[in-house]
């Protein structure tokens, strides 16, 4: 366990590290997907792969979440990038790093689209892979909901922020039942069972017009010349999978999508991993070894779109 600060919260991370090391080696951090915790068991496979590889790899919980400090359940993406600007601050104050080989992963929904944020906004980023992410936060709501659901919702959030700014205090939601709305895979799903106990369930509503406004699309074009890899799913009923292409034919070269059918959201983690986890390590092998990715620039090109299947389905 490591511990660091950002602005002022204390956070807490876990840094794993390949064995024997005696020399300043590649790290890359990793924030949470949505509402996940350092942790969780599903990251694990892509860890070990990663430090086999001879890279350190720390994750952390954003603050408000697991057992970091700070507002407990505030879940604010523009502070969760501070959080990982933070961490690799924290990873350069490290004598056993390699301060020019620095990457970021991120998995997950949000997970995903801070990946991109963070590569857009701190060049000390050398290579960076989203991993089924969330392009525009208020899309990703609005298409959980028929539409008058959706304006009910947006009912709910003004009149909120209208007693904020009365009274000072809001309404508190659940966060997988009223600002994402949870699918049938979701709430049948075991992936997160590990840590699902220690995920708040109540948390403000403003939040979601915190997500409203995320939009990691606005800003993709900007992490080239960093190496960007997108890992998708076919299908997705959590997260769009047009919302990875969008990340995908926005962003500048180098970059690759990976996208992986006939499997869902969850389900890809197990049915995939022995597929996609080798094609993550060797774009941050690529990247850290001095920039040997192939450039590509023709949208959706043979060349940059991988598409997996499953055994034994074609």
């Amino acid at each position: 366990m490591v511990e660091f600060y950002s602005e002022g919260s204390r956070m807490s991370g876990i840094l794993r590290s390949p064995d024997n090391v005696t020399d300043r080696c590649p790290a890359i951090v990793q924030g949470p997907g949505w509402l996940g915790l350092k942790d969780a068991k599903l990251y694990l496979p892509y860890h070990e792969a990663l430090t086999g590889a001879g890279y350190q790899v720390l994750i952390f919980d954003y603050r408000g979440f697991g057992d970091s400090g700070g507002d407990r359940g505030l879940l604010l993406p523009h502070l969760q990038l501070e959080d990982l600007i933070n961490a690799v601050t924290y990873l350069t104050t490290r004598d056993d790093v390699d301060l020019d080989n620095l990457g970021v992963f991120g998995s997950g929904g949000t997970g995903g689209g801070n990946a991109v944020l963070l590569a857009a906004t701190d060049r000390r980023i050398r290579v960076a892979v989203s991993q089924v992410p969330v392009a525009d936060g208020e899309d990703w709501l609005h298409r959980m909901r028929r539409e008058y659901e959706w304006r009910e919702f947006l009912d709910r959030i003004d009149a909120d922020r209208r007693e904020r700014v009365v009274s000072g205090v809001g309404e508190m939601v659940h966060p997988r039942e009223e600002i994402m709305i949870a699918t049938p895979e979701r709430r049948a799903s075991k992936i997160k069972a590990d840590v699902d106990d220690r995920i708040p369930n109540s948390v403000p509503l403003r939040c979601a017009e915190a997500i409203m406004r995320y939009k990691p699309i606005d800003v993709v074009d900007l992490v080239a010349p960093t190496p960007l890899m997108f890992i998708g799913v076919e299908g997705d009923a959590v997260t769009p999978t047009d919302h990875a292409f969008a990340l995908y034919n926005k962003a500048g070269a180098p970059k690759k999508l990976v996208m992986q059918r006939h499997t869902t959201h969850y389900a890809a983690y197990a049915q995939y991993g022995a597929e996609v986890i080798p094609e993550i390590v060797a774009w941050y092998r690529a990247g850290f070894d001095g920039g040997a990715i192939d450039i590509h620039t023709t949208p959706r090109s043979d060349e940059v779109i991988q598409t997996l299947v499953v055994k034994g389905t074609e």
